[in-house]
C-alpha cells in the first residue's frame, strides 16, 4: 500500500486499542443504557464522526500545534471537560425515569442532540489528537513526500473498527436495558449511575496533561 507500512500489524494493533475501555466506551455505554439501543448507535456515529475530524486535522498538521502549545491544549481540554461534566449533571438531576418501554425509545431521546453532544465530547478530547500524531505517524513510511494520503487511510481504518466495536457495545449495553424492563426500582437509578459516571469522566479529562 503507496506509503504505509506494516499494515497488517497496524489492523491488530488497532482493533486491540478499540477493545480498551476509554473515554468513548464510557460515553457510549452511558447514552445506550440510559436512552435506548438508537441513543448508543447515534453516540457511536458521533464518535466516528469526531475521530475523522481528529484525523484531517493531523494529516494536515494542525494537531501538531495543539500538541506544541500548552494555552491552546489546556483550553481545549477544559471545554471539554466542562461540557462532559454539563451532561453527568443534566443526567444525574434528571428525575424522568428510565425509558425501558421500546414503543416509545423513539420518543423518549433527542438523537440530533445526541449525535452533536458524541462529536463534541470527542473533538475537544485532546488525548485523542495526540494519539492519531503519535501513533499512526508510525506506520507511514519516512520517505513518503505526501503523508496526507496514507494519514487519511490509517485513520479511517482505525476509525471503522473502532466505531464496529462501538455500535456492538450499545447493542450489548441495549440488551441489558431490555432485562431491565419492568424493575423500575433498578431501572430509576440507571440515569443516576450513568451521570455520575461522566461527571466522573470530566474529571478525568480536565486531569489529563500533555505529556
Amino acid at each position: 500500500m503507496t506509503g504505509i507500512i506494516h499494515f497488517e500489524t497496524f489492523l491488530l494493533a488497532s482493533i486491540l486499542l478499540n477493545l480498551t475501555p476509554g473515554n468513548d466506551t464510557i460515553f457510549i455505554l452511558s447514552k445506550s443504557m440510559g436512552q435506548g439501543k438508537m441513543a448508543g448507535i447515534v453516540s457511536a456515529l458521533g464518535i466516528g464522526t469526531g475521530s475523522i475530524i481528529h484525523t484531517v486535522l493531523a494529516a494536515f498538521g494542525l494537531s501538531v500545534i495543539i500538541a506544541r502549545s500548552l494555552l491552546l491544549f489546556n483550553i481545549i481540554k477544559y471545554a471539554g471537560a466542562v461540557y462532559i461534566l454539563y451532561i453527568g449533571y443534566k443526567m444525574l438531576t434528571n428525575q424522568t425515569e428510565l425509558n425501558t418501554d421500546l414503543a416509545e425509545e423513539n420518543k423518549a431521546a433527542d438523537y440530533k442532540k445526541i449525535f452533536r453532544d458524541a462529536i463534541i465530547t470527542n473533538v475537544l478530547n485532546p488525548k485523542v489528537a495526540l494519539f492519531f500524531i503519535a501513533f499512526l505517524p508510525q506506520f507511514i513510511e519516512k520517505s513518503s513526500k505526501d503523508t496526507v494520503l496514507p494519514f487519511l487511510t490509517l485513520g479511517l481504518t482505525f476509525i471503522t473498527t473502532g466505531t464496529i466495536w462501538c455500535l456492538i457495545l450499545a447493542f450489548f449495553s441495549y440488551t441489558i436495558l431490555k432485562r431491565l424492563k419492568g424493575n423500575k426500582k433498578v431501572s430509576n437509578y440507571i440515569n443516576k449511575i450513568c451521570g455520575l459516571t461522566l461527571i466522573g469522566l470530566g474529571i478525568k479529562v480536565a486531569l489529563t496533561d500533555n505529556r
